[in-house]
């Protein structure tokens, strides 16, 4: 390599050394945090809202990925537009793709939520807990049971997003201060994936990909707009960005008349029209394989794999991506018949022969072991999970990008594609 060469090698490589220790040393230190309820954000996180033209308090939206395991806190700039501000690697989440259905099934929840201030919960087990509002009625239309679903820390999860408790300080905070703004509902989309083309067909096996694909109605919107959608419920389904003809009966009657704003319809088609070609480039590309989709013993057993011999004190479940596999379709469907069969035992993972081995007895229980809690001194106003007390938050309101000062005339409200197209 000739001498400059190297010598931009070098100086990139000490650049990102150096970006790496500022970001350690911007790091919190938990053990000097008085009060994490009023923990302001880090200097490197208001310096790259000042860059993107951010104010301080104005509105967030949160999204979420499980398969990449990814939470996303976006946040508006002063010209309404939103712009990803902090990215987040899940720590935990429990259970497999796909929404959750009932009590007890460890699933994490898939949907559109909207998170109010009764959602904080700053005297959480988990260090810090924001409850997602599942049920939705969106859930509740399906018949969908469970309770105290949170995005917390502690890295411990049965059907929470789970994530460090430096991590949860952070999102806590991006609430908070968009609450103090006068943001009266922060809206959490929770998808099963990025909903591009190549996961679409990646995932069109699935059983649930007729949910996902309402749900990608709502993604679409927002990759469109950079707006999060105006949510309604009927029909038993989600409806984004709609002017509505009348009031809806309920999540589950029939949907009254309604229509795309024109500006935003003819953007929604513009972008649909690249997806399908997209899409069909992926299907080819895919053509006769099938996405073999990771347990979640499978994702930990790919973590405790890569940390073999490392001493961690949290219980990270790993992404879905790391530990899942494309299979021809005939070794898949050979693999689910074996497993079907009365003779199959217990199964391991589909990767154990190439990419990693049964866990030990005690490598299981270090992987397990998870921060030691104390119980709050007093009672938490939106407790977690059933690891937690059974304790009912209320089913959040619409609306997650009203301002709180002063009360809105929901007659007078300026429709969302005024905001959008500028008009």
């Amino acid at each position: 390599m000739p001498i400059r060469l190297k010598n931009i090698a070098l100086a990139l490589m000490l650049a990102t050394a150096l970006a790496g220790c500022n970001d350690t040393l911007d790091s919190v230190d938990l053990s000097h945090v008085k009060n994490k309820v009023e923990q302001p954000l880090p200097s490197r996180i208001v310096a790259e809202m000042q860059k993107k033209n951010m104010p301080r308090n104005s509105p967030i939206m949160m999204r979420i990925f499980k398969e990449e395991g990814v939470l996303e806190v976006w946040k508006a700039k002063a010209d309404n537009r939103f712009d990803v501000i902090a990215s987040y690697a899940i720590c935990a989440w429990s259970g497999k793709l796909g929404p959750k259905v009932k009590e007890g099934d460890r699933q994490a929840p898939e949907g559109f939520y909207n998170l109010t201030p009764a959602h904080l919960n700053p005297n959480s087990k988990y260090y810090l807990a924001i409850n997602t509002g599942y049920p939705n009625r969106f859930d509740q239309a399906h018949g969908r049971t469970g309770s105290n679903l949170m995005i917390h820390g502690a890295c411990s999860s049965s059907g929470c997003y789970s994530m460090t408790d430096e991590q949860v300080l952070e999102i806590y905070a991006f609430a908070r201060d968009a609450f103090k703004g006068g943001q009266t509902a922060v809206q959490l989309q929770a998808f099963p994936f990025r909903m591009t083309a190549e996961n679409m067909a990646r995932h069109r096996d699935s059983e649930h990909i007729d949910f996902w694909k309402n749900l990608k109605a709502g993604y679409d919107n927002f990759e469109v707009t950079k707006r999060p959608p105006e949510v309604a419920i009927c029909d038993k389904k989600y409806v984004f960005n709609q002017d509505i003809n009348g009031q809806i009966a309920g999540a589950a009657a029939a949907c009254p008349p309604m229509s795309t704003p024109p500006a935003l319809n003819v953007a929604l088609a513009s972008y649909e029209k690249s997806y399908e070609v997209a899409y069909q480039k992926a299907m080819n590309k895919l053509d006769g394989m099938v996405w073999y989709e990771p347990t979640e013993a499978e994702r930990k057993a790919v973590v405790a794999e890569k940390r073999k011999g490392r001493d961690i004190a949290y219980a990270p479940t790993g992404t879905s991506l790391e530990a899942g596999k494309l299979m021809k379709r005939e070794q898949f469907e050979a693999l689910m018949a074996k497993r079907t069969s009365p003779q199959s035992t217990p199964a391991t993972s589909v990767l154990a022969s190439t990419s990693s081995r049964p866990q030990s007895a005690a490598e299981r229980t270090k992987q397990g072991r998870l921060r030691q809690l104390d119980a709050p001194a007093q009672a938490q106003p939106a407790t977690e999970t059933a690891e937690a007390s059974s304790t009912t938050v209320p089913i959040p309101t619409p609306n997650p990008l009203a301002y709180a000062a002063p009360p809105v005339n929901t007659a007078e409200k300026r429709p969302f594609w005024k905001f959008w197209d500028g008009e």
